[in-house]
């Protein structure tokens, strides 16, 4: 005998490796799901830019000309100023206390609390009190925001990988729901259909937005009038 004593693994690094093997296989599944979600989107994409092909003068020229009447409105409106409520403020700046990428310890740490900031910053913009909360409330559940070392600490951060990762799979899967839903998709089956009946569904729309294009320089053209 030797005479060495073989440590025993306390219960939270018992636990700690179960839920490690649970994370693992977790991610894996994710992966493949992010795969299906990227797969899926391109698909859509490249059928975007079929259509955009197809109208895409007629859009630009739109574009143009809705660019115009959304300025001559904002002329005709009052400016509004900034006034940020005390609830507003007092968010923000426990936003800043506790998410700060000054706080962070290692460069990921960091690039994720620099994506959170940018986010704060942009609802403290908008006046927009609930995605303020939103942001504290996610942070807090993030395995980023647990503090400590030791098997106990990392047990906290793996469960808190694995609620990610299973709230990352559930969005997922209504991300696909969602896109099924979208006009975009629904035109698409749409277009396969006409396409084997015989008929070019782009080209029937390029003959609508050129109806848009009248009636919104129309409509152009009575704003200039009121400013005159």
């Amino acid at each position: 005998m030797s005479g060495q004593i073989v440590r025993k693994p306390s219960p939270e690094e018992v636990e700690l490796e179960r839920k490690q093997t649970e994370l693992a296989e977790l991610e894996s599944q994710l992966a493949q799901r992010e795969l299906d979600l990227a797969t899926f989107q391109a698909e859509l994409h490249a059928f975007e830019h079929r259509y955009l092909q197809a109208v895409g003068i007629r859009h630009q020229e739109l574009d143009r000309i809705e660019a115009q009447i959304a300025e001559y409105i904002a002329h005709l409106e009052a400016n509004k100023d900034f006034r940020p409520s005390d609830r507003l403020k007092q968010l923000y700046r426990e936003v800043a206390k506790q998410i700060h990428p000054d706080l962070a310890t290692d460069p990921a740490e960091r690039a994720k609390r620099v994506e959170l900031m940018a986010a704060a910053n942009r609802a403290y913009e908008e006046g927009n009190e609930r995605k303020l909360q939103a942001i504290l409330s996610t942070w807090s559940l993030s395995p980023e925001s647990v503090v400590g070392q030791g098997a106990e600490a990392e047990l906290m951060r793996t469960i808190r990988k694995i609620a990610q990762s299973q709230h990352r799979l559930m969005m997922i899967e209504e991300k696909l729901k969602s896109l099924n839903k979208t006009e975009l998709r629904q035109l698409q089956l749409k277009a396969h259909k006409a396409q084997s009946a015989g008929r070019d569904l782009l080209s029937e729309m390029a003959k609508k937005v050129d109806q848009q294009i009248m009636k919104a320089q129309t409509r152009l053209n009575n704003l200039k009038a009121k400013v005159g």
